[in-house]
């Protein structure tokens, strides 16, 4: 379901009401824990966090590189975790601790699906999604640019 709306705000009215409190306490947790220079908007039809263009305007497509995301689809909500998805370590220890909390992980490539607020451990999207300063993220995904460019 990708929405078409372009403020936060309008997305989450957009949401049924029990969709909207899951995705209102996971967003709560994000901004909670972000690093500083992120910033929150609406893009690829979801909540985004991102790094303004301000700061890194040399993307692949003229879009924000995307840090994080929530989104509601059709069947499910997500949480996109963009930078431990980049550390092949920080990825086995994020799906380590997961399965150590005692809820199901259901995971994408770059994702974490939920189906209801209980599914999903906060406390643990709120250390991944500190996990990695926006000068080191941008640092990463120029080194992934750059080795896909040589290849």
């Amino acid at each position: 379901m990708k929405s078409s709306a372009t403020i936060v705000e309008e997305y989450l009215k957009e949401l049924t009401p029990e969709r909207r409190i899951a995705i209102q306490t996971v967003r709560k947790v994000i901004l909670d824990n972000l690093p500083p220079g992120y910033e929150e908007a609406m893009n690829w039809g979801m909540i985004a966090y991102q790094v303004p263009l301000a700061t890194y305007p040399d993307t692949y497509n003229g879009q924000p590189l995307m840090y994080a995301a929530l989104a509601s689809q059709k069947k499910h909500m997500a949480v996109y975790l963009t930078a431990i998805y980049l550390d092949d370590g920080a990825r086995e220890r994020f799906e380590a601790d997961y399965l150590q909390t005692g809820k199901r992980m259901d995971a994408g490539k770059s994702c974490v699906r939920f189906r209801k607020l209980d599914d999903v451990p906060l406390e643990l999207i709120g250390r991944a999604i500190s996990y990695m300063e926006m000068a080191e993220f941008v640092s990463r995904m120029e080194a992934l640019r750059s080795r896909k460019a040589q290849q």
